[in-house]
């Protein structure tokens, strides 16, 4: 016998404008899929920068599932708190500060936790490639501070790999970090509490787009064999950027940890990867959690919130 579904509905909004939008579609529609064995839902695919009209404040919860652009950076969180929309994830101020690196990295520093050295630029011919080169080192992560899934990665080493790479670039919102060496790992958050240890192992030593989407190019430990101390550590330090961030409900933490041990901040990802593979996922299954529960749960707190601003029972 089928289970009686909660009747409180749920929109999952996928898709997006950015350059994200195929892993968005495949997200929303992992979600979806979870997310039915439990609650009425429907997918609607965005692909413009709007709220579908046809959606009710009043009706629906809304779960985006959009990563980068237009989902992730606030635009999204702002209109959806203007029409009182009740939605699952981070609010406006948080999404637009976890978007951009260079201010994220600089909040989660006052919180005492380790960063890399970094310079943030628009124009790539203003760019003094031996001052770079002189304060941040030889071995350089070149990106942009705006977008998600490794978009634009590079990886420089020296000044003639540098000089060519800002060759390429238009004008946009860019930075130059000095290069950490070591493990990566990641760390899922759930409603203030941390998850599993995930650590990504990508074939050639660096997590870029292809990576992340290219079926058996990377690997994964999970959960992450580690000492004590540093397994503490990690947990400890993801919660502090979660915190120190202002983010809600749920996101994902990622870190290199050095030879030495020192771990160091890359970003908070306040809409991560949602399909049943993906690292969010990982990280929830060592505590426990399988897809279609880690989707129920973290729908749960924008439930909380729709049912106490319509003054209706909890789910």
């Amino acid at each position: 016998m089928e289970p009686t579904k909660n009747p409180m509905h749920i929109t999952v909004l996928s898709g997006g404008v950015g350059p994200e939008r195929d892993v968005s579609l495949a997200s929303g529609s992992a979600v979806t899929d979870a997310l039915r064995r439990n609650y009425s839902v429907d997918l609607v695919d965005i692909d413009e920068a709007k709220v579908p009209s046809f959606l009710d404040p009043g009706k629906t919860i809304i779960f985006p599932v959009i990563h980068g652009t237009f989902g992730e950076d606030g635009t999204l969180q702002t209109l959806l708190q203007k029409q009182g929309f009740s939605f699952a994830g981070s609010e406006t101020k948080a999404s637009r500060l976890c978007m951009d690196k260079v201010r994220s990295k600089q909040v989660v520093k006052k919180a005492g936790v380790r960063v890399s050295a970094d310079c943030f630029f628009t124009d790539p011919s203003t760019v003094v490639v031996d001052d770079i080169l002189h304060t941040l080192g030889p071995d350089l992560v070149l990106k942009p501070t705006d977008q998600g899934s490794s978009v634009a990665l590079y990886m420089i080493a020296g000044k003639e790999e540098l000089s060519a790479a800002l060759a390429q670039l238009p004008s946009g919102n860019w930075m130059i970090e000095k290069r950490v060496f070591g493990r990566e790992f990641t760390v899922g958050v759930l409603d203030h509490m941390p998850l599993g240890i995930v650590e990504v192992i990508p074939q050639g030593g660096v997590y870029d787009y292809q990576r992340k989407y290219t079926q058996g190019s990377t690997d994964y430990k999970f959960p992450a064999i580690l000492p004590f101390d540093l397994e503490e550590e990690l947990k400890t330090k993801a919660m502090d950027s979660f915190v120190a961030c202002g983010c809600r409900d749920f996101a994902r933490v990622d870190f290199i940890v050095c030879e030495d041990g020192h771990s160091h901040f890359l970003e908070v990802n306040t809409l991560p990867g949602l399909t049943a593979t993906s690292l969010l996922p990982k990280s929830a299954s060592c505590s426990g959690y399988d897809f279609p529960g880690l989707a129920k749960e973290l729908v749960q707190p924008a439930m909380k919130r729709f049912s106490k601003l319509n003054l209706l029972p909890a789910a």
